[in-house]
């Protein structure tokens, strides 16, 4: 860093491999991820978030690595030494000495070594690139071209925050007044505000606003600091129909049976996250919108599995890609396996019923750079190559889909059938509430069980609370990878429950493109969203 002659300080700028780079790159070369934190933030992801069932060894490997003994057990040669003590402990080896075992673990025969570093190199560049400070700024976005979240957006968001405060300030008793209000809450609030029942206050008022949304409730009575089980809940709501999940599964059943005129619950693990509260950063969205955080993780920690928690599910954070039942896969389903319905008229005209509410179409009217990319290589390359479907108008140009939409134009639930839900008055949505358990008994003359409702909890002030949904029709919708572990907790013991899971890899490809306008690739702007958007083809 170099002063001017004021005595205040100029650009920094240093020289790399010959080359002259500003500050941005200055400061991320000169970074340190013990000064920004990272540690400590690791440690906590580790010990609060992090749910694998192999994180004991990895607590084991890390408490073995504060050791002599432990380190020379897991890196070998490469901590000895021949001053006195002659074998150090990990944190006292050099910064060379830890690189050469970092790529000795990457390269090793044994698994759990290959394993350990893959979890810990996955974990440490995912809290250093998405800590944030209090600028909501990281000090690597700028050496890597990344501009965080959308300057708009901010500007949006503080626009709601002086919204909302008016809206407190804002006078009781005028029609005209308390009109505006309702409209100005939607916009603040989200479509769904209304229909949004928070589990985490007294049971008093949980059970009052219940029973204001048409539910009966009963309280059961129990001594005080007593804790709540399935044979001694809290509360027992009783409702036509109980729908767990509110994604792409669960938020279409419960919009058509709310419209249809029955009473539904929907029980959503995560919680809502309306347009005006999104953050559009990678790590708050990831703890707050993805399931176990976005750290859920194959147990060989070969593949890391993105899957939404929020209400809406997945289509609230997917890439908004809406393609119907391949016909090869239809075929199989009716063929192989006697599913003559999937290739009936009637699903044919569901499908297409779906896609009209979700507004799936094909055009786009404005082409991100990577796709540009895409589309040209696969063109040269004599690929076939078309837009895949999308649920979201033509002039959707976003980029932040996968951290949720900010302007509501990618029809997911959240927009489309969970309002429909919200305006027939018939239904509530419970946010923050896992349903823990299936409840299900047998009917005389009959050899099945039968599902009578569900079993869920909650959080209340730091002590988990469970209460009852008693329902004429239960629907368990959880998507793939939550409603397999539910029916198992439940006691189902069909042998399919779990079996033939398929997982979508998703592979990242890197180039370079300089800023320096050609006529061989598109203007400098569009790159700025090549990192983030949404629009993609086949």
């Amino acid at each position: 860093m170099e002063k001017n002659s004021s005595g205040k300080q100029e650009q920094t700028v240093i020289e790399f491999a010959g080359a002259t780079v500003n500050d941005g790159f200055a400061t991320f070369f000169q970074a340190s991820a013990s000064e920004a934190g990272t540690p400590e933030r690791l440690g906590g992801l580790i010990c609060q978030r992090m749910k694998h069932p192999k994180k004991w060894l990895m607590r084991v490997s890390l408490w073995l690595l504060s050791t002599c003994i432990g380190t020379f057990i897991l890196c070998g040669r490469f901590c000895l030494s021949s001053d006195f003590p002659y074998v150090h402990s990990f944190s006292q080896l050099s910064h060379h000495q830890r690189e050469a075992i970092l790529l000795s673990w990457s390269l090793s025969y044994f698994h759990l070594l290959r394993m350990f570093y893959k979890a810990i190199k996955f974990l440490t560049l995912l809290v250093f690139f998405t800590q944030v400070d209090e600028k909501n700024e990281n000090l690597s976005w700028k050496a890597i071209g990344y501009n965080g979240p959308d300057p708009k957006f901010k500007a949006q968001t503080n626009q709601c925050k002086t919204l909302e405060q008016a809206i407190y300030e804002t006078s009781e008793g005028e029609e005209e007044e308390e009109s505006k209000e309702n409209v100005d809450k939607e916009e603040l609030y989200g479509p769904l505000y209304k229909g949004l029942i928070t589990m985490q206050l007294p049971r008093d008022i949980v059970a009052s606003s219940l029973r204001q949304a048409g539910f009966p409730v009963s309280a059961r009575h129990k001594k005080v600091n007593a804790p709540s089980s399935i044979c001694s809940p809290s509360l027992v709501v009783r409702c036509d129909a109980v729908v767990v999940g509110s994604g792409s599964g669960g938020g279409v059943i419960a919009g058509v049976l709310a419209k249809a005129g029955y009473k539904v619950l929907v029980l959503e693990k995560g919680n809502y996250c309306a347009r005006t509260n999104l953050s559009l950063l990678e790590g708050p969205t990831m703890d707050q919108m993805y399931l176990n955080g976005g750290l859920l993780a194959t147990d060989d920690m070969e593949m890391v599995i993105l899957a939404g928690s929020t209400v809406g599910g997945g289509s609230t954070i997917n890439w908004s890609a809406s393609i119907q039942t391949p016909q090869h896969v239809v075929n199989e389903w009716c063929n192989e396996h006697e599913l003559e319905l999937f290739d009936s008229k009637l699903y044919k005209e569901a499908m297409d019923v779906v896609c009209e509410k979700m507004g799936v179409q094909s055009e786009i009217v404005e082409e991100g750079f990577n796709n540009a990319v895409l589309r040209r290589g696969c063109e040269e390359l004599g690929y076939p190559v078309k837009n895949i479907p999308r649920n979201a108008p033509a002039d959707h140009y976003c980029g932040w889909c996968c951290l949720g939409c900010k302007d509501g134009k990618k029809k997911g639930t959240s927009e489309t059938w969970l309002v429909d839900l919200v305006n027939s008055g018939n239904s509530a949505i419970l946010p923050g509430c896992e349903a823990i358990k299936v409840l299900h008994n047998s009917k005389k003359g009959r050899d099945r069980n039968i599902a009578t409702g569900v079993a869920f909890e909650f959080e209340y002030k730091g002590v988990k609370d469970i209460c009852i949904v008693e329902s004429k029709v239960t629907v368990v919708a959880g998507g793939a990878l939550s409603t397999p572990t539910l029916l198992k907790r439940s006691g189902f013991k069909n042998a399919n429950i779990g079996k033939n899971l398929h997982l979508h890899p998703v592979t990242m490809a890197w180039g370079y493109f300089p800023d320096t306008p050609t006529n061989e690739w598109p203007e400098k702007e569009k790159k700025e969203l090549s990192r983030r958007n949404n629009d993609s083809y086949v």
